[in-house]
């Protein structure tokens, strides 16, 4: 089983694992979200980072120890333990808009010029709007159970209910955040985090890996000519086409995420050991 998709930590398994592992308990969970801006999904308390969950992704909590919760996220399953501090109950709002913008901020006081605490917030984030004032949008923010009101500049939202068309047009928004091994936001992002982030945008599922990411579309054989919006696959990476020559990626070589000719992103991956393009795969029909 793999353990990253496996809600089982050795105590405690999720129900949907009841006769195929052995476990002290096993629970249905507990509903939370991730409270502040983004939070490492570690392998284990104070472990290593697997991926990252932004503000508003729902968190189901199977099991509790010294101030780490461990459980899965709704959205793609990716099992791990984060900060118990970094969850707050499910609230009464909704989220109704997401950060449409590569990145942008909350402040504690509305209006362009006034003075306030700023919250940074990345393109894919969720939020409940309660009002719009002049441009504005009030926002229900609550971290360690004090409810407070963030200030989010109002053209920097989109409605969660109107997706993207384009991911690879959501991943240009990116171009040039530094690259960050598991990362998911504007803040720091890896090759995976980029296909996840731009294909939620557009209201799509996609796993959190790059080798989960494979099953993803229909593969193309060899020599078929790439289109924007393709996806091709290295072991240990992959990286949208933006057109027939060039592609976007997160990627260590460039630490950020960077645009580079298809036959040199080819030819460099092979020379540095990676080996040759292991799958090229079109989304669309």
């Amino acid at each position: 089983m793999d353990r990253r998709l496996t809600p089982f930590n050795g105590r405690v398994a999720h129900v949907s694992l009841t006769g195929q592992v052995e476990a002290d308990r096993f629970v249905e969970g507990e509903r939370h979200r991730i409270a502040c801006p983004i939070a490492d999904l570690l392998t284990k308390p104070k472990g290593a980072r697997d991926r990252q969950l932004l503000r508003g992704a729902r968190f189901q909590v199977l099991d509790l120890a010294d101030g780490w919760a461990y459980g899965f996220a709704e959205r793609d399953g990716y099992v791990g333990w984060v900060a118990a501090s970094d969850l707050v109950g499910i609230p009464k709002e909704p989220e109704t808009h997401r950060i449409a913008s590569a990145r942008s901020y909350g402040k504690t006081t509305p209006g362009l010029k006034r003075m306030g605490q700023i919250t940074p917030l990345s393109l894919g984030t969720r939020l409940a709007v309660i009002e719009e004032i002049d441009g504005w949008a009030r926002v229900a923010w609550a971290r360690g159970g004090t409810p407070r009101d963030l200030y989010v500049p109002g053209q920097h939202l989109a409605p969660v209910d109107h997706p993207e068309a384009d991911p690879v047009a959501v991943a240009e928004r990116l171009l040039n955040t530094p690259y960050l091994w598991g990362g998911n936001s504007a803040l720091g992002i890896d090759c995976s985090g980029l296909v996840q982030i731009a294909l939620h945008a557009c209201g799509q599922d996609c796993p959190g890996d790059s080798d989960m990411q494979e099953a993803l579309g229909r593969a193309l054989p060899p020599g078929t000519p790439p289109e924007r919006g393709d996806l091709m696959f290295w072991k240990g990476h992959v990286a949208w086409v933006a057109d027939p020559d060039t592609l976007i990626h997160a990627n260590a070589y460039h630490m950020a995420v960077a645009y580079e000719p298809i036959k040199e992103a080819i030819s460099r991956i092979r020379q540095q050991g990676d080996g040759p393009v292991t799958r090229h795969a079109r989304l669309t029909a």
